[in-house]
């Protein structure tokens, strides 16, 4: 069973004080483990919470209940709810917890980097975030630009791999159509989600530090000494050596 009622834990313990289903049961149909309901129905989890009578709130019959009952073995079916049908298909932004938001933009940036062909309105979609937003990390103009590394957005839980190798067969498949596919050096420019997350950080540079990029520390010596062109065929002279007679001169 895929589908699980509302305010499962508060279910579980209505079920627990009100009817004689079975450990199992009760965690099968809120989607729990046996022994959680177990604490359940000793006091020791879930304290202080209220009981949540799902055949009063349409998502349980008591025919099923009384099934139940009688049988130990049998599992409970969550009541159909036509009105819910296709609500798991709902449009609009995808809402982002306030723990990953600030991951966002490194998304973003790795979006954007590895994947040029996705338009923003697909990013916005894929990882819950604006078009300002996404214009000013295209543009280089983000505030935190500076300090930003490009990590997968499946890595850090904003989106499935799924979803993203869809988007990227969707924006190929339109700029075919469009006549403006990909060339063989965009292609190679994109890696894979392992590949992404095996690259080691980009080394980011210091501003005091920009233009030193062709700095050398290669060592003068090594570079092949220019010829001397002065004159020392006069070796006497270079040297300042006395004569030979001034030398006997200075015997006597």
């Amino acid at each position: 069973m895929t589908e699980k009622p509302i305010m499962g834990k508060a279910t579980a313990v209505w079920l627990c004080d009100n009817t004689t289903l079975t450990f199992k049961q009760i965690a099968e149909f809120c989607g729990f483990h046996e022994l959680e309901v177990q604490g359940i129905a000793d006091g020791d989890v879930a304290v202080g919470v209220k009981g949540f009578d799902p055949v009063a709130n349409n998502q349980l019959t008591p025919d099923e209940i009384t099934k139940g009952e009688a049988d130990p073995a049998y599992k409970l079916k969550l009541k159909f709810y036509a009105a819910a049908t296709g609500e798991e298909k709902r449009r609009g932004p995808r809402y982002t917890p306030l723990s990953k938001r600030q991951d966002r933009p490194a998304s973003i940036y790795w979006l954007v980097k590895f994947h040029p062909e996705l338009s923003d309105a697909q990013i916005s979609k894929l990882v819950g975030t604006t078009k300002p937003t996404i214009l000013a990390i295209r543009e280089r103009t983000h505030w935190n630009i500076n300090n930003l590394d490009p990590i997968d957005p499946v890595a850090l839980g904003l989106c499935k791999q799924s979803e993203l190798d869809s988007a990227v067969q969707k924006a190929n498949a339109k700029k075919a159509r469009e006549g403006g596919a990909m060339s063989d050096d965009e292609r190679r420019k994109l890696v894979s989600t392992e590949t992404s997350l095996g690259m080691a950080p980009e080394p980011k540079m210091p501003t005091a530090m920009a233009g030193l990029e062709s700095f050398s520390l290669s060592d003068p010596r090594d570079e092949e000494e220019e010829e001397d062109k002065r004159d020392v065929s006069d070796a006497d002279s270079f040297f300042n050596l006395p004569d030979d007679d001034d030398e006997e001169d200075d015997r006597r």
